[in-house]
């Protein structure tokens, strides 16, 4: 397997300061950076397929033929009318 970089950036010297004092034990600055492109594409591919699965409900809700409140409510009432004639 070939390896690939990542390439390199600029960044103020106080951000790279917080980053070397956040590093673990033993942790080098080239891993804490793939961690934290792997977290960071585990996250979008997360939400890519949260807002894939949304709009699939939305679009499957609003195509739906659906009841309408008033109706719902209506037999709600009347079910609620009827336990109470039963006592």
């Amino acid at each position: 397997m070939t390896t690939a970089t990542i390439p390199s950036i600029c960044v103020e010297p106080a951000l790279l300061d917080e980053v070397e004092h956040a590093l673990e034990p033993n942790e080098s600055l080239a891993s804490f950076v793939e961690t934290a492109v792997r977290h960071e594409i585990q996250q979008r591919q997360a939400q890519a397929g949260w807002l894939q699965r949304g709009s699939a409900a939305t679009r499957h809700n609003s195509a739906a033929a659906g009841i309408p409140a008033e109706v719902v409510i209506a037999r709600l009432e009347a079910k609620l009318d009827a336990a109470r004639q039963r006592k």
